[in-house]
This record gives C-alpha cells, sequence and structure tokens, in this order.
C-alpha cells in the first residue's frame, strides 16, 4: 500500500499581530510593537499551500483558534461584558492581553507529535497534542488544538488520539518542531528521531541564556503512547550552544524527508556518533540514508537563524528527487542563496530544485515554511478517512481567500486588541470558516 506525507498547514488567523512574546525566538523579539497585516499574512499562506497543491503534493488545511481568548481572562479574574474585560486588561496588562490574543497556532508544527501507522504496533496513526508549556500563550491553545485534530482525523479505526503530557517542565513537549522520521516509502516501517533540548532528570547539558523546550523524557513518553519499536527509535540532543543562539526548536537547524537529513553543522550534540546511529538503523531497513551537513564556515548558525534556510520543507517529487521550499529570506543573504544554488545544482544532490515563498509576515514573527505545517503520513485508506473538508482544492482555495478578504483587517497593532468589534469579528469570520472545512462545533462560542 502507497503512502502519502500530508502537510497540514496552519491558517493564520485575524489576531496575527507583533508583540514577541516568544523569548528564545530573535525574529519574534526583533519585530515586537510592530505593525502586522492579518490578511497578506493569511493569503500568503494560503498562497504557498495553492501552489504545493497545483503540484500535486497533498495539502491540508488547519484553522486557526478563536482570539481573544475571554474566558481565560475571565478565570485571571477579569469580569463583566466583553468589552469590559478587555479594557481591564488592556489597562492593567496590555502583555496578558496580548498573550491571550495570539495567532500562534498558525504554527502546527508544533500542534502535536505524530506517528504513522507503519511504525505502530497497533497500526494506527497517533497523535499526542503538545503541551507546549514553556509559554503562556501557547499553553492555551491545548483544547482546541485536540478538538481541531479530532475533527480532522475523527475516524477511531485509523486514528488515535493522546492528551498532551502534563503541563509542567519536566515534561515539556513542543510537537513536530523536534521530530523527524527517516524512510524508504512512506507506508513502510521508519526510523523516528525524537530531538530534545535537555534532561529533566539527571542533568547534562543545557542551554544557559535561553530555555530549551523540549525535555527528552517528553520525547520518550510520546514514543511510548505511539507504540513505537524502541529499535527503529532514536533520541538525541540539539547543541546547547545553537539554542542559546536562537534556534529554539530543531526545525530551525535541521529538517528531514524519506531518506534525508539536511542539517547544520552545528545542529546536534555528538552530532558524529548520531549520525553514525542513523546509518546503522538505516541499513537495517535498507534506507540509503544521507545527511547533507552544512558547514559553519559556509553558513554560520546565525546566518542560518536569520534565513530560516532549515525551517524548510523538503518535498519528494515523483521521480524520486526533493524540491526544497525556503523562504525569501533565504535569497536575501548572498551565502545562504550560494549554498542552495550549489547544492542544487550539485551531480547526484537528492535535493534538486528551490521553490521559494514570500511568508514575510509569518517570517516576522518568527515562523517559516516548515513552522506552518504538521507533516501527517498516511496511506489511502487512511487519507480517505480524512475530513474531506480540510484538503486543499481549487474551490477551498477560491473560498478561503473571499474568506480572508472578507473578514481580516489589513493592519493590526497591538494596541488594537482592545476593540470590542474584534472579538465579534473573529467569532463571525470562524464560525463561517468551520462550514467551509465542514469541521462541526469545535470552538467553545458554537457549543
Amino acid at each position: 500500500m502507497s503512502g502519502f506525507e500530508v502537510n497540514f498547514d496552519g491558517l493564520v488567523g485575524p489576531t496575527h499581530h507583533y508583540a514577541g512574546l516568544s523569548t528564545g525566538n530573535e525574529a519574534s523579539q526583533l519585530n515586537r510593537d510592530g505593525l502586522s497585516n492579518p490578511r497578506k499574512a493569511a493569503l500568503q499562506g494560503l498562497a504557498k499551500m495553492k501552489a504545493l497543491a497545483d503540484r500535486g503534493f497533498v495539502q491540508g488545511i488547519l484553522p486557526p483558534q478563536p482570539r481573544p481568548n475571554l474566558a481565560a481572562l475571565r478565570g485571571l479574574g477579569f469580569s463583566g461584558s466583553d468589552e469590559q474585560v478587555l479594557q481591564q486588561a488592556a489597562q492593567t496588562s496590555p502583555h496578558l492581553l496580548s498573550a491571550m490574543s495570539s495567532a500562534s497556532s498558525m504554527w502546527t508544527a508544533n500542534a502535536a507529535t505524530v506517528s504513522p501507522s507503519a511504525d505502530s504496533a497497533d497500526g494506527k496513526v497517533h497523535f499526542t497534542v503538545a503541551n507546549l508549556n514553556n509559554k503562556l500563550h501557547r499553553a492555551m491553545e491545548i483544547p482546541t488544538t485536540s478538538a481541531i485534530l479530532r475533527a480532522t482525523f475523527r475516524d477511531e479505526a485509523h486514528f488515535a488520539h493522546h492528551a498532551a503530557l502534563p503541563a509542567q517542565s519536566d515534561f515539556g513537549d513542543e510537537g513536530a518542531a523536534n521530530h523527524n522520521r527517516f524512510c524508504n516509502d512512506y507506508a513502510s516501517q521508519g526510523i523516528q528521531l525524537f530531538i530534545y533540548g535537555r534532561k529533566a532528570f539527571g542533568g547534562g547539558p543545557a542551554p544557559q541564556r535561553y530555555p530549551a523546550r523540549q525535555t527528552r523524557e517528553a520525547s520518550e513518553a510520546i514514543a511510548r503512547l505511539h507504540q513505537l519499536n524502541p529499535e527503529f527509535t532514536v533520541f538525541a540532543q540539539q547543541n546547547p550552544a545553537v539554542i542559546d543562539s536562537g534556534v529554539f526548536h530543531n526545525d530551525v537547524i535541521a529538517v528531514s524527508n524519506k531518506q534525508v537529513l539536511f542539517h547544520h553543522q552545528q545542529a546536534f550534540l555528538d552530532q558524529s556518533a548520531l549520525l553514525n546511529t542513523l546509518r546503522e538503523k538505516s541499513a537495517l531497513l535498507d534506507v540509503p540514508f544521507v545527511n547533507i551537513e552544512v558547514p559553519q564556515d559556509q553558513v554560520s548558525v546565525e546566518d542560518a537563524v536569520a534565513s530560516y534556510l532549515f525551517n524548510s520543507q523538503l518535498l519528494s517529487k515523483p521521480d524520486g528527487s526533493m524540491v526544497i521550499v525556503v523562504p525569501e529570506e533565504c535569497r536575501q543573504r548572498d551565502n545562504v542563496w550560494r549554498y542552495l544554488t550549489e547544492m542544487t545544482n550539485a551531480s547526484g544532490s537528492p535535493v534538486n530544485e528551490i521553490a521559494l515563498f514570500d511568508l514575510r509576515e509569518s517570517m516576522r514573527n518568527g515562523g517559516g515554511p516548515a513552522c506552518l505545517r504538521l507533516r501527517v503520513v498516511l496511506n489511502e485508506q487512511e487519507r480517505a478517512a480524512v475530513n474531506q473538508g480540510s484538503l486543499m482544492t481549487e474551490q477551498r482555495y477560491q473560498q478561503l481567500t473571499q474568506w480572508v478578504e472578507k473578514h481580516y483587517r489589513d493592519r493590526l497593532h497591538a494596541s488594537d486588541l482592545a476593540d470590542p468589534q474584534l472579538p465579534r469579528e473573529v467569532w463571525q469570520a470562524l464560525d463561517e470558516l468551520t462550514q467551509i472545512l465542514q469541521l462541526g462545533a469545535i470552538y467553545d462560542f458554537q457549543r
């Protein structure tokens, strides 16, 4: 049975704004208090989804969350009408109002960790929602993310859903942004690589400047929940020094697809040992493992973070070669663009094409192509069991484009979050969106 890698991209929400909420994400911090364009952001994301779907890549859509989170604000002591709650929060804690209005769920690489049925003992696709407990504005996404995933992948014969791990730092989990998989065919047994930033128990190396958001203990728990074969499950630590340089997730310093790992020279702690392990595990499955290591003297860690070279997508074309999907920022740095050009033109390179996308609105908040998508490997039966309204088609693209142009503002500043009209605009927009995507009542205000 053949398999597919379906990329489910997050649709940018109507409250997309620049608040610098993510410590450790240098782009987020740099653009703090800027003026965003939610409409443009959503259209840029849709354009990427449509372009890849037009090329034959199976493309899905995951909706945004209802923001501002008025229920959470009331749970923190603000009271009265919606307007009064917003005004009180804006006056006494604008940072809190911003956190409760964050559109960060657009970065669905952090929504969950997903294991395909080929790797799981029970033959099901497993989802564990990330707890994202390192950041307040992300930790509150869990209930709605769970509802969205259960509505998108609702057939219990094919899909198994797990609750988020305990919301405590020892089990910090940031989802698929710290997870890779190697295989021949997507539907065959693969090797799963879990990347962590620190050990919660037993000590060891850890970053000093920025937090390590993923723990080994969290990754191990997910592997158990997903019923993975220990022989083909690998745990490796990210280099603490690169975390302190702004590599807050592994997908800012490495990306994989099938047999290929594209990574920086300084991506992992004890990198040579990890690569040897991956080669040995791959040989057991006849996977022709290839690692493409980018030298520090050609592209520094700082250049990688600024350009998001590794926050890219590697996609398999029908002939077996790969295209790398990168943001426009990669072309704006001469050394990064030179490396990409040389790599894709090299004889025998598994990656032989570059696809550029303008994702500036997302990039300014610290999220590139890889952040925007959750990879879900499905076989033919599982693909047929997915909610069909969640898959990109020409008709759905037209519907979503019109929906964005109707409901989204073309500018938004953090000071606008106290506008009492904003929640009404969001509720109306999301109510219509659930009908377009055929998801049912996934939001609290619909229940």
